[in-house]
């Protein structure tokens, strides 16, 4: 019961992450690599407030989410004023900048040694240490964070993303700001990214720059493609599909070191059939796949 209380946490972790990437992925149109980053920015500062002077997590969460931005402000300030395809390479440029400095800055984040000791989360006195507890909080935020951009996506501002992911020009031509809407949406992102981030850090009590690389922020992104672009509903279920894929593998009978391979191979097909047939995700799949047997 216990491991699949972790499972359930996990697909929170991913569902907020990818979540948080749409707003800036899918209702924008800005396909950022860097996402990883910016949830090891959350992870880091609320275990370096926590244990060096120990802060709680309601305090940290916050200015985790302050710090993601600011730095993701500066980043899309230079990054946005590239054309799409440079946007993409100059994130994983920042992804493996900020993977760097989680390596190296020994003074700050201890590099490869990681933080530990990071404190469990408390709430009015009553210490979150269940899995059971842990994952109502993570399914708290997984339901704040898709009510806020919810509404973000059916608000003026919501619908000006989705015309520039439309058609830039366009948009640009009926006198919307394409520059400050791409810079607003892909800060506040990053500031959602930092909220998984801190989750993951009081929930392992433990970090590592291994959990925060390029390979990381691509998984995310697949989760978005997967799930669909825009699609909310399709983040969560694409996050559960993907966490859950190995432990349906091994349920099956087949052996760790071939579950794992045979995990990368479904997902690699799942990935190029949904890319080959539009933005929608798996959802324009099965749709596609319909209409040609109708």
């Amino acid at each position: 019961m216990e491991y699949i209380l972790h499972l359930f946490i996990l697909i929170c972790f991913y569902t907020l992450l990818s979540q948080s990437l749409n707003l800036s992925a899918g209702f924008t149109g800005l396909i950022s690599l860097a996402h990883a980053g910016f949830y090891g920015i959350g992870a880091y500062t609320t275990a370096i407030l926590s244990t060096q002077f120990g802060f709680s997590f309601w305090l940290s969460i916050p200015l985790a989410m302050f710090i993601s931005g600011v730095i993701s402000l500066i980043v899309s300030l230079i990054a946005l004023r590239t054309v799409e395809d440079y946007f993409i390479i100059c994130t994983m440029g920042i992804q493996v900048i900020l993977s760097s400095i989680m390596n190296n800055w020994m003074d700050l984040t201890r590099g490869p040694l990681g933080i530990p000791g990071i404190p469990s989360i408390s709430f009015f006195g009553i210490t979150l240490d269940s899995k059971m507890s842990f994952l109502l909080l993570s399914l708290f935020f997984v339901a704040l964070v898709w009510f806020v951009l919810r509404n973000v996506s059916k608000s003026g501002f919501g619908k000006t993303l989705l015309a520039i992911s439309e058609d830039e020009i366009y948009s640009q031509s009926i006198g919307k700001n394409v520059y400050l809407s791409k810079t607003v949406s892909f800060t506040l992102s990053a500031m959602f990214a930092a909220i998984p981030g801190t989750l993951y850090a009081h929930y392992i009590s433990y970090i590592d720059p291994t959990s925060f690389t390029v390979a990381e922020s691509i998984f995310v992104l697949s989760i978005v493609i997967i799930g669909g672009l825009g699609n909310l509903t399709g983040s969560f279920l694409a996050s559960a599909f993907l966490v859950l894929l190995p432990e349906a593998l091994r349920f099956v009978g087949m052996p760790d070191n071939i579950a794992a391979n045979m995990r990368q191979i479904i997902y690699g097909l799942i990935l190029v059939a949904v890319m080959m047939t539009g933005k929608n995700g798996v959802k324009e799949l099965f749709t596609s796949k319909a209409k040609r047997t109708a």
